[in-house]
């Protein structure tokens, strides 16, 4: 009985792959967390210069539109 828990508790053959998998969970929870924070503000640059050209281009057009 005393080997099955000294086996059990150096068995560390599955820790690896848990590790890996947290590690995984938190950068796909910081990427998506970053997507959300910084996508609204680069939408919102462009949709700036975007305005600025339309309103600075002569006929108030923006190219391609």
């Amino acid at each position: 009985m005393l080997n099955l828990f000294r086996r059990l508790a150096t068995n560390d053959q599955g820790v690896t792959a848990i590790e890996y998998t947290l590690i995984a969970s938190l950068i796909a929870v910081a990427s998506i967390a970053a997507m959300r924070t910084f996508g609204n503000t680069i939408g919102n640059t462009f949709n700036s210069i975007g305005n600025t050209l339309t309103n600075t281009l002569p006929g108030g057009t923006a190219p391609g539109t």
